[in-house]
């Protein structure tokens, strides 16, 4: 199964970053924000991926060429030019299609432009700049379970601001940016169907509108919910959160071990969702 990350838009919250990378390129640990992506993915067997490509996406084509050059330790013969790979160093077994689907493409529309590497397969998509400790499997099984052609994974984002509760005017209780108790949003990690083709008419089509709407409106798109952690990188706010969470090792989506190698993710960890329930939205 193909993993499709949409990392082309243009990160204009994030300019004080956004504007010498793209924003899938921003680093968390000194590793880009879509390397923790694809890592996660990978810890459960899933390493074909489609990244789409748009705004400085030769920035991203760059790093992947380069990754796959340079992991590991090196021989170099200066005087032939010859490159001998050794030692202990970790290179991920991934195929990644780089694909540049349009500076200015809406979010369906870069999906349309690789359905000839998708054909008629169910395929993950995810945005490139969010991550969580959502488990794939149990998210993969429950798709195959209700048979829709569409499945999001619904989160509470964090609130921004610590909450109160009140007796009169003495503050009985203060919650410092709590999880959001009502709200569920759209937290990417989402698994189609081909079927979503069919309702993508162009570059101008937001994945959010046109075909997800059309998939509620015949009741064939499924909500995952996960109670667990999910958080994406909007602001340089987020970019610091998740940046201070990775330096204290307490990373709730990290499956990477010290050697790079990922590790697959424990079922029965906290993390897990313990209980899904089938909601039609």
């Amino acid at each position: 199964m193909k993993v499709v990350i949409l990392a082309g838009g243009m990160g204009t919250r994030l300019a004080e970053e956004t504007d010498v990378r793209p924003k899938p390129m921003i680093e968390i640990g000194g590793r880009p924000i879509l390397w923790h992506i694809m890592q996660y993915y990978a810890a459960y067997g899933l390493q074909e991926f489609v990244i789409c490509l748009g705004y400085k996406g030769e920035y991203i084509k760059r790093y992947i060429m380069e990754h796959a050059r340079l992991s590991g330790d090196l021989t170099v013969h200066l005087g032939t030019g010859d490159v001998m790979r050794h030692g202990n160093g970790h290179r991920c077994d991934w195929t990644v299609d780089l694909i540049d689907t349009g500076l200015h493409t809406a979010t369906a529309g870069r999906v349309k432009r690789v359905q000839h590497l998708i054909g008629n397969s169910t395929f993950m998509l995810t945005y490139g700049d969010g991550v969580s400790d959502v488990n794939i499997d149990r998210l993969l099984a429950f798709h195959k379970g209700h048979g829709k052609w569409g499945t999001l994974t619904a989160v509470r984002p964090p609130a921004r601001f610590g909450n109160f509760r009140f007796d009169g005017d003495t503050v009985t209780e203060f919650m410092e940016k709590p999880q959001s108790e009502s709200g569920w949003i759209n937290g990417g990690f989402l698994v189609l169907e081909p079927k979503i083709f069919e309702f993508i008419s162009g570059d101008a089509v937001w994945l959010e509108n046109e075909p997800l709407e059309t998939f509620a409106k015949n009741r064939q798109l499924c909500a995952y919910k996960h109670e667990g952690f999910w958080q994406c990188m909007d602001t340089l706010r987020d970019k610091r959160l998740l940046e201070d969470l990775w330096k204290r090792n307490q990373a709730p989506w990290k499956v990477a071990s010290e050697d790079g190698k990922p590790r697959r993710p424990n079922a029965n960890a906290a993390h897990a969702n313990p209980a899904v329930e089938r909601v039609l939205v």
